[in-house]
């Protein structure tokens, strides 16, 4: 009974995972199809954000079918073993699409999205290029802004496939202690996924400008900490159970550490600014810094956050443990 459970799992993990991924597999097929029929793109049928999200469903994909491979022979190590080769897969999909993937405009167009400038722009004309003040903010000045982007699609990546795989594992062996954390990272993942989608298409709303409207900065803030906090969330779910060092401290550190990585990437992104989240000495940089009192508030709150939920799964878990 639970070896079929385990399997009509499996088969629906891969089916449901495949079917949310129709539209970035759909898009990829149209973009590579008419690479190989003219050898380019034309750029007004270039799909927005083909990049990251074709290669974090192919790896998201690829992790899930390996699962009952790995969760046979590799046991403890199998979340480990499905994360790092599904990381190898996103890499390659995402190389590919960078560098194999050619746009053709007549003229050239204000760089719209960090994947535009790399399709568009050979990577030894950056050195080259004389860069306009909108293309700074746009993060066209150098290719390393990439940072917070990768950031992003490895969190992903990882936080769903910690949720398949838990999953699978409870199915698998019958113990069901981590099934409340592995809930939260589930609520913590799709919501930062949502908003990422969300982000995608709107930008936040932002306007170009450096000084961001409230309704942007409200969403910026949640985006970071929800960063912060989904990478904690899964920390704390493989701690669960140890000393409050390991199972709260360590995952809040982490989440706090992470919510900064993001920052860095953001200020590569300005050239060395942040966006400001609104007027006034709470919002302005502190000196020789270029974190804002608001923007050490946000890395914060991730920490406690993750703090929090952490602590209330332990005790979940704890009382199960009395039972």
């Amino acid at each position: 009974m639970k070896g079929s459970s385990y399997k009509a799992y499996c088969l629906s993990a891969v089916a449901g995972v495949i079917l949310l991924s129709a539209y970035p597999l759909y898009m990829g097929i149209k973009v590579i199809s008419k690479m190989h029929e003219d050898g380019f793109v034309p750029y007004a049928e270039y799909p927005k954000y083909i990049i990251p999200y074709t290669p974090i469903a192919l790896a998201v994909i690829f992790g899930v079918i390996i699962m009952p491979l790995l969760q046979k022979f590799m046991r403890k190590l199998d979340l480990l073993a499905g994360s790092v080769l599904s990381l190898g897969v996103f890499y390659l999909a995402e190389r590919f699409m960078e560098t194999g993937i050619l746009v053709k405009a007549d003229t050239f167009v204000s760089l719209e999205s960090w994947q535009m400038s790399l399709c568009y722009v050979a990577p030894e004309e950056y050195q080259t290029r004389t860069w306009e003040a909108v293309d700074v903010l746009l993060g066209g000045y150098s290719p390393y802004f990439k940072i917070h982007f990768y950031l992003i699609s490895v969190v992903i990546i990882i936080s769903l496939l910690n949720c398949l795989y838990g999953f699978a594992k409870m199915i698998l062996t019958g113990n069901y202690k981590r099934k409340r954390a592995l809930i939260m990272q589930a609520a913590a993942s799709v919501s930062f996924l949502l908003m990422c989608i969300w982000a995608c298409f709107t930008a936040f709303y932002r306007t170009g400008e450096l000084i961001v409207r409230p309704v942007s900065a409200v969403l910026m803030a949640v985006f970071f900490a929800l960063l912060g906090i989904t990478v904690g969330i899964f920390a704390g779910s493989l701690t669960q159970g140890k000393r409050a060092a390991l199972s709260i401290v360590l995952p809040s550190a982490i989440a706090m550490l992470v919510t900064i990585a993001m920052y860095i990437g953001e200020m590569i992104l300005l050239n060395g600014n942040l966006y400001v989240l609104g007027m006034g000495f709470f919002f302005q940089r502190l000196p020789k810094m270029a974190f804002a009192p608001a923007d050490i508030l946000i890395i914060i709150v991730s920490g406690v956050a993750t703090a929090l939920i952490c602590k209330m799964l332990n005790k979940h878990k704890q009382k199960l443990s009395g039972s």
